[in-house]
């Protein structure tokens, strides 16, 4: 069966706000509000399979997920995807299980390359592969989601220096710009202030776009790759909502790293499209 992008998130949705719910752990609402921008990404961007999928990337597109907490999205969308068994849900962070509360590549599990723990240095990670890629004569594109509160890290902006010095132009990053972090607005913790002109600042060259409207979603990757390979890094600054598609989640960070419970999570999965078929918990 064929299903709509919008249908596909909704899924990854109720998968996120299950898997939180049943482990009484994890971080529903940065999953939530990258849900429309990754569920595109995965299913319609990048040039990348699960049948073809090795942790090298070589002649692959990447992804590079820096904001490991939101692995509940992740998780979702690679079994989705046919990465591994829609099943392997149910174990999101119990003991042993491949799907722990941040990426890891110890267990082997399919679609992920590289373990997330610490934030602020996925995109140095995906710096170096994008460079990698162009040493090999490799054409394919690194891609790399950050978080707005992890962009207080002082190693992102070393990061972006060395991209721009380097002119690392197969990279398209990303920010997942929801203006919540875990102790408030990313404006009162630590004033984040405006990304775009941070950005360009440093040499970048920057596109912005509404991270919930899937026109616009494919409008703004098909202008960054118009950008790529032109001597210049891309950043694409997605607006989007924390815990976006839950009324009661929605744009508060609240629910950065709380887990509802289990009349909270009936409510949600009232609000939410059963399309793909739910996993057993």
């Amino acid at each position: 069966m064929e299903y709509s992008l919008e249908q596909i998130a909704s899924q990854v949705r109720r998968d996120i706000v299950r898997m939180v719910t049943a482990a009484a752990s994890g971080h529903p609402g940065g999953s939530m509000s990258a849900t429309d921008v990754l569920t595109y990404l995965f299913f319609k961007e990048m040039n990348v399979t699960p049948e073809n999928w090795r942790r090298s990337g070589e002649g692959l597109d990447q992804f590079f997920l820096s904001a490991g907490h939101i692995s509940p999205v992740l998780y979702s969308l690679l079994a989705r995807r046919g990465y591994f068994p829609v099943s392997e849900l149910a174990t999101f962070r119990r003991f042993g299980s491949r799907l722990q509360g941040h990426p890891s590549v110890d267990k082997g599990l399919p679609g992920v390359n590289q373990a997330a723990g610490s934030l602020g240095q996925g995109l140095s990670v995906a710096i170096g592969a994008a460079i990698a890629k162009r040493m090999n004569a490799d054409p394919h594109t690194v891609y790399v989601l950050l978080g707005d509160g992890e962009s207080e890290e002082g190693q992102v902006w070393e990061a972006a220096m060395a991209a721009a010095h380097y002119k690392v132009d197969n990279l398209i990053a990303m920010t997942d710009w929801n203006h919540q972090q875990i102790d408030g607005t990313t404006e009162d913790v630590a004033g984040l202030g405006n990304l775009r002109t941070k950005w360009e600042a440093f040499g970048w060259s920057v596109l912005e776009g509404d991270g919930h409207d899937f026109a616009e979603i494919a409008r703004v990757f098909k202008e960054a790759h118009s950008r790529s390979r032109l001597g210049t890094p891309v950043m694409i600054l997605w607006h989007t909502e924390m815990g976006h598609g839950v009324d009661f989640m929605a744009g508060t960070c609240k629910w950065h790293g709380k887990n509802p419970s289990v009349e909270q999570c009936a409510e949600a999965m009232k609000q939410l499209e059963e399309t793909m078929g739910d996993f057993a918990l």
